[in-house]
């Protein structure tokens, strides 16, 4: 599917900043934490461990949200959130991640928890 976003706002998703993943617990409430991210216009996608409390969130469905923030600057991309373990997509993934923070080191049990992006909010300056 994929949003629209401008320019500024493509330059300011590739600088180097973190995040937080905000997915639904069991109960409804929120679980919010700390991540680093990548978007491809469609897809965010975060790297973790497979038995992580976000995984269990993000693995019964649902919506989740990634923000990022840098002084006045912010955006927050929303969707339908899915976890994917085959190997092809955690390595498009770790390569990915590699290129926008640092190469991650080598785990076995590592997943990505993908929001399939249909929602952008940002700040003014990055419209």
């Amino acid at each position: 599917m994929g949003v629209e976003i401008s320019t500024g706002l493509a330059a300011f998703l590739a600088e180097r900043h973190l995040a937080t993943l905000s997915t639904l617990r069991a109960d409804g409430s929120p679980h919010v934490v700390p991540v680093g991210f990548t978007f491809d216009g469609t897809t965010a996608r975060v790297i973790t461990r497979g038995g992580s409390v976000k995984v269990a969130n993000a693995r019964r469905g649902g919506r989740a949200a990634v923000s990022q923030v840098e002084g006045g600057r912010w955006v927050t991309l929303e969707g339908r959130v899915t976890v994917l373990d085959a190997p092809a997509e955690v390595a498009a993934a770790v390569a990915a991640y590699a290129v926008r923070y640092r190469q991650p080191s080598e785990r076995d049990d590592r997943v990505v928890i993908a929001i399939e992006v249909d929602h952008v909010m940002c700040s003014r300056s990055l419209r």
